[in-house]
């Protein structure tokens, strides 16, 4: 019980500021019709309890099954075993992922079937599980991680030169959707299962970092490999869905429950499976430790049921009507203003944020304090939200304008920060873009998008994801800088005295 209690404080103070800059809009900008308003706070109570049972059953089930994995798979010592056990386990969780299911769907809707859900999700989980399988290789032959992601960003920039605008950004804001709320648990835990069993502590430590970062941009080559396969350089340009103006307050939560309670069965059946399998064939679990994990998945199952609910039902249409109102209004400071806030708490209220600045803590051993890895988290977020705006306000100024310098420094800092942090940045630039991104900040983009004049829902609707996702590696790596700075200075000292 007091485990519940606990998680419970910590998820509603993280939501907590969302509804509370919600009210801000409210109550000195635009007034939010009350039937909306109701849903909303029912929705953000669906949230707080369903991310309460959400975290507690990963805690139970999904970080110790992806860490007995990583070990099970590290023991056998045979390269292929792993590569292979590695791209399916990488292909069932992508595939489940509810914010990249979210993120299809509205490509789907956006462009008027041109681009299919299923193709999508299909061609994004393909491309997941062959890089998390190189991930693997990475680690088993000790290849440093900044070698691999640049080779690898150069191999993207290469596809990018070739590819539509539209399809670049959907492309960036798929990887950014593929890791959240259910992969990053599972791999992150399935890295460290791996690197813990190096006999160098230091190597182990590293190597704990970065699997993340590895297999999500398989979701950006795969989507620009789609676009050639497609050449869908001219995508028609549908309607985002409208806010619904009708009184009733339950009805859209009771109408999207059979959705939803099918959606997370989808989620987490997969791993359930796997779970049962490598029981059999490898865990051998005890029966106490079985029981844990069991009821880890029925409470991870419950919860994510809860959360999908309420985000959809309650989350979505307010981030519509905020985005479609605000950008019409005279004094554009408003909206920039109002974005970076809304990018900062929804980065907050992300899950998987919590799960991997948790592991930062563990894994450093407290070197690296929770708390502090928060806040250029959030503030990253909160400025890439804030540019997503305007790059809606001044129809010229394109997404690569911003991808292209920004990953240019990611890439060079990567050369000067501690590696540790290099893994550690990268991995975030997943994490930070959940479901809470893919539906609430998504929704209110695409609702400014849809209703500012000159700008295009396709173009300008999308890309968002791909800025949240950035953000983190520069300001990550900035702090890994910081740091590097003060052990020196304190190193100076010492050979002073």
């Amino acid at each position: 019980m007091n485990d519940i209690i606990g998680k419970f404080k910590e998820v509603f103070f993280s939501v907590l500021p969302i509804p509370a800059v919600v009210f801000l809009v409210h109550f000195t900008m635009i007034p939010i019709e009350t039937s909306i308003l109701i849903r909303f706070l029912l929705g953000s109570f669906f949230v707080v309890i369903g991310l309460t049972f959400f975290l507690l059953g990963v805690d139970l089930s999904i970080s110790p099954l992806g860490s007995l994995t990583g070990s099970t798979l590290a023991k056998t010592n045979k390269l292929i075993i792993v590569l292979i056990i590695g791209a399916i386990l990488g292909f069932f969780t992508s595939i489940a992922e509810p914010g990249l299911l979210v993120l299809a769907n509205q490509v789907e809707a956006v462009t008027v079937g041109e681009i299919s859900s299923f193709n999508l999700v299909l061609y994004v989980s393909i491309g997941l599980a062959i890089m998390l399988a190189l991930g693997f290789f990475r680690i088993f032959y000790n290849i440093p991680l900044y070698k691999v992601l640049l080779s690898i960003y150069l191999l993207i920039f290469g596809l990018a030169l070739f590819s539509s605008r539209e399809m670049l950004a959907i492309s960036f804001d798929a990887s950014g959707s593929t890791t959240g709320i259910l992969a990053v648990p599972f791999i992150l835990s399935l890295s460290a299962g791996i690197s813990k069993l190096k006999k160098d502590s230091k190597a182990s430590e590293k190597d704990s970092f970065g699997l993340v970062a590895i297999a999500s941009t398989g979701s950006i080559i795969a989507v620009l490999i789609l676009d050639r396969i497609s050449n869908a350089d001219d995508l028609s340009s549908g309607e985002i869905a409208r806010v619904s103006s009708s009184n009733e307050i339950f009805y859209p939560f009771v109408n999207i429950f059979p959705v939803y309670f099918l959606e997370s069965i989808q989620t987490i059946l997969p791993l359930f499976i796997i779970f049962l399998l490598f029981n059999i064939f490898a865990f051998h679990l005890k029966k106490r430790k079985f029981r844990q994990i069991f009821t880890g998945f029925i409470f991870t199952f419950l919860g994510l049921i809860i959360f999908l609910v309420g985000i959809n039902a309650g989350f979505m249409d307010v981030g519509t009507y905020i985005g479609t109102n605000l950008v019409k209004h005279d004094n554009k400071m408003y909206i920039i203003s109002i974005s970076f806030l809304l990018g900062v708490v929804t980065i907050l209220a992300e899950p998987a944020v919590y799960v991997l600045t948790q592991q930062i803590e563990e894994v450093t051993t407290g070197y690296v304090k929770r708390k502090v890895v928060l806040i250029p988290l959030a503030l990253g977020g909160g400025v890439a939200v804030m540019l997503s705006v305007i790059r809606i306000l001044v129809p010229s100024i394109q997404l690569w304008h911003f991808l292209l310098p920004g990953y240019i420094i990611s890439l060079g800092l990567m050369f000067i920060v501690p590696k540790l942090f290099v893994g550690m940045a990268f991995d975030a630039g997943g994490v930070a873009t959940g479901p809470m991104t893919a539906t609430f900040i998504l929704a209110f983009i695409q609702g400014a998008a849809n209703a500012y004049e000159g700008a295009n829902v396709i173009i300008d609707g999308f890309g968002m994801i791909a800025m949240v996702a950035m953000a983190p590696i520069i300001t990550l790596q900035l702090l890994g800088w910081t740091y590097k700075i003060k052990l020196e200075h304190k190193e100076e000292k010492e050979i002073g005295k």
